[in-house]
């Protein structure tokens, strides 16, 4: 990690250091330019740029660079100076320029700065401590080793991560306290359920994690709360190179995760590739009782998940400004599943009844992509066109099985589901000067997904009559036509960025048993950001943006999606997306042995898609889940982090973030207080839930010695309301070791996850009955990792840039 404090603090000593002295009557030029990394062309932000005179070599003033490398010094007299470009990790680069009469504004254009060659042996260089950055639209998690020892996967590092959380049962990922945000990897999304991807990126393979919580309109706008970008180190050092990794995680059953990345560049060729596995084994537990009735439902799962991920990919450098790029993924996960499901009835023995889930799943994932760049002979002017290609094809074989009392016969599902997705765009660059920058671009996304049902089973008909549940087909089906256009400008302590996003959305939902949905609109999606730096350490930033949250596949598939023998769950194809118009203001001060950053956010949320909970009128006793549109709502929240390093061998990241929404949903309750429960007894309760949530996070590191150390991780989240459960507290403490050998291109690492063993999701709930439960899962565990970095060369980045990110493609990495 590049740091930026060292650079901050380079330029305060040298402001207080004897300057030249000058009269501001003869204070007449300027000089400009742009910082970039020799290897990857990429801008290099918060560079010390200092302007010292000739002769006497005394410092006359100084800056750092902006986000996109750019500076700008003003009220200079006149004279002949050296500027010096310094920065943490880069040899420092020195050059002469003269300010007079005739020529008062100095552009000095481009200036390159080269790494040191000692800190580029091997394949990538891992901070020792993570840290966080906010730039203009995003706040980026530097992820260091201390975020790596955590866990294997990115899946184990995620609850670690500001304002991030992860369900470890179902997967869900939320940033904010919402789950509608989009994952991207290095830029770009993947068909692969986000659940299953997480569990295959390996921790290592980590740079950093990006959480753009206001996306420019440069950005596809879905997403209430925005995306999350995981970008993957990438390598391109001249010659053969690559990462091995290995890991084991062991709570009840064991978990192994292996990779293997490998790269060779020669000449205008960089070949990459990479081989990933994820394998093990994982179990839940949990029970929910209705108190009313003293029904007890209580449930164990066991899955066996193998997965394995491959990557190829080849760069063309043709020239200085040509580069043709091609790269495959290819994923595939095999999983089995067994489920418990044991209903007692206190009160009435004989009602007890018990099913058992067996579950086969197998998906396969192709992505194919193809980038074509063009780079003009002006620094950052270029023209990208890109065509990304991707198929999911998942087979899910469900057999379910019944004891006890009851009259539901065993039966089999089947669901086999096809995804496609192409997306084609072009995208255009122009810094018209070394303040101000224009782009441009146009898009189409085109996805189609194909649900296919089959059944043994049985079903009622409208007559309330057994028959043979019906086979159904259900066709999803979405194409975009988009263009935006993004204008910014810097000008002395002041720059800003606006722009806008133009959709046309067409969507067809269609089955052959149920109904069928079409709906086509015309969306402007603006955004824009102002921020005003009053002083070095100081930044201030406030940014609008509106964005959609298009109902997704598990919302609108009518088809069943799961059962157990009280509950059933539904989609509803006739969903309209959500709008929302977010407003966030940051402050970040930097200190001298850290640096923190505070905020505040407002969201006004259109046509809220949540839960609805209906009673089957088939069987009282039973509830359906499903899902609908709500009248407008709105959410608002306060996050702070900070990095601190009050000692030499101590560091400390921490966090708090606290949100507030008012949720809407539909409940059905059952009004009765003996059996037998008639339709009398249902009555529709419209839900307004007004929930306050918040976490806190605080990772401390000790430097024991050169090789060794420690990190001590504790995490509390506060108690939370839903439509249906009060959420208890939740929290856990995690302690880790990282031991470094062979020159630190070996790394050991252990960790032992919720020591105290305390980490369940418990909770009341009075909708639609009065119950009370709670899940477990192997929170508590050890996980050992061993990595090892090989290979020699200078390194010499590739200059690809990445589409809907400001980072490379992994070259090696997985995805």
């Amino acid at each position: 990690m590049r740091n930026i404090l060292a650079a901050i603090l380079i330029v305060a000593i040298y402001s207080t250091s004897y300057g030249m002295p000058t009269d501001p009557d003869i204070k007449i030029g300027s000089v400009t330019g742009k910082v970039i990394d020799s290897g990857s062309g990429e801008p290099i932000p918060y560079a010390a740029v200092v302007v010292k005179s000739i002769p006497g070599d005394s410092t006359v003033t100084g800056g750092i660079t902006a986000e996109d490398g750019s500076f700008t010094i003003n009220n200079l007299p006149e004279g002949e100076f050296t500027l010096q470009v310094q920065f943490i990790g880069y040899r420092t680069q020195s050059l002469q320029f003269s300010i007079s009469k005739s020529e008062r504004e100095h552009e000095i254009g481009v200036i390159s700065l080269e790494e040191y060659a000692e800190e580029l042996s091997g394949v990538d260089v891992v901070a020792e401590r993570s840290t966080i950055e906010q730039r203009i639209d995003r706040k980026v998690v530097n992820v260091g080793k201390d975020l790596t020892t955590a866990g294997a996967t990115a899946s184990d590092i995620m609850n670690n991560i500001p304002s991030v959380n992860l369900d470890q049962q179902t997967g869900e990922l939320t940033l904010r306290g919402n789950s509608n945000v989009r994952v991207m990897v290095d830029g770009k999304l993947s068909n692969i359920p986000v659940a299953q991807l997480l569990r295959q990126i390996p921790s290592t393979s980590i740079k950093s994690i990006e959480l753009i919580t206001n996306p420019s309109a440069k950005y596809n706008p879905e997403g209430m709360s925005g995306i999350i970008n995981i970008v993957l180190h990438r390598n391109a050092n001249i010659g053969f190179n690559g990462n091995l990794s290995t890991g084991l995680t062991v709570g009840i059953e064991a978990k192994f995760n292996n990779t293997v990345d490998l790269n060779y560049r020669h000449g205008k060729v960089n070949l990459y590739g990479s081989y990933g596995t994820n394998i093990g084994k994982y179990v839940n537990n949990g029970f929910v009782l209705r108190e009313e009735e003293r029904l007890l439902q209580e449930f164990d799962f066991l899955n066996n998940n193998k997965s394995h991920l491959y990557k190829a990919g080849i760069d063309f450098y043709l020239n200085d400004h040509h580069t043709l790029s091609f790269f495959t993924n290819q994923n595939t996960f095999d999983g089995k599943g067994l489920g418990i499901t044991a209903i007692t009835v206190e009160d009435m023995p004989g009602l007890s009844n018990m099913q058992n889930f067996f579950n086969r799943n197998h998906n396969r994932s192709a992505q194919y992509n193809f980038d074509y760049k063009w780079d003009f002979n002006k620094e950052g002017h270029n023209l990208e066109l890109e065509a990304d290609y991707n198929r999911f094809k998942d087979d899910e074989d469900a057999d379910f099985r019944f004891s006890g009392n009851t009259f539901l016969q065993d039966y089999k599902d089947f669901v086999d589901t096809e995804r496609t997705q192409t997306i084609v765009n072009l995208d255009y660059v122009n810094p018209l000067d070394s303040i101000t920058k224009l782009e441009t671009g146009l898009e189409l996304r085109s996805f189609e997904t194909v649900v296919g049902y089959r059944s043994t089973g049985q079903s009622f008909n409208s007559d309330g009559e057994l028959v043979p549940t019906p086979a159904t087909e259900f066709v999803y089906g979405m194409d975009i036509y988009s263009a935006y256009v993004t204008f910014g400008k810097t000008y002395e302590k002041w720059s800003y960025q606006a722009g806008v996003r133009a959709e046309d959305v067409t969507v067809k939902a269609d089955t052959n048993q149920v109904r069928a949905f079409t709906d086509q609109y015309f969306q402007l999606y603006p955004s824009a950001f102002l921020t005003y730096t009053p002083a070095e350490k100081d930044q201030f930033q406030i940014s609008y943006s509106r964005r959609v949250d298009r109902p997704g596949l598990g919302q609108v598939n009518p088809i069943r999606e799961w059962a157990t023998p009280l509950i059933s769950g539904f989609g509803n194809p006739s969903l309209v997306p959500q709008f929302t118009d977010s407003y966030e203001l940051n402050y970040t001060h930097r200190l001298e042995k850290g640096s923190f950053t505070s905020g505040i956010f407002y969201r006004r949320i259109q046509d809220e898609i949540n839960r609805a909970v209906y009673v089957d009128r088939l069987d009282l006793n039973k509830l359906i889940l499903t899902y609908d549109n709500f009248e407008n709502t709105s959410a608002y929240g306060f996050e702070f982090t900070a990095n601190y390093k009050p000692l030499e061998w101590w560091s400390i990241n921490g966090s708090f973030d606290l949100y507030n929404q008012t949720q809407r949903g539909i409940t059905e309750v059952l009004d009765h207080s003996d059996p037998p429960i008639t339709e009398e007894d249902i009555s529709t309760e419209d839900v307004n839930v007004e929930n306050t949530a918040w976490n806190l996070r605080l990772n401390q590191s000790f430097t024991v010695t050169k090789k060794l150390t420690l990190q001590l991780f504790g995490f509390y989240r506060g108690q939370n309301q839903n439509l249906q459960f009060l959420v208890e507290p939740m929290y856990f403490i995690n302690t880790g070791a990282r031991y470094s050998f062979a020159d630190g291109k070996g790394t050991l690492s252990l960790n032992f996850n919720d020591v105290f063993n305390t980490m369940r999701f418990a909770f009341d709930g009075q909708r639609p009955y009065a119950q009370n439960g709670q899940f477990n899962w192997e929170s508590q565990n050890v996980y050992a990792g061993l990595s090892y970095r090989f290979g020699s060369g200078k390194n010499r980045q590739s200059q690809r840039k990445q589409r809907d990110d400001r980072t490379k493609e992994s070259s090696g990495g997985i995805l």
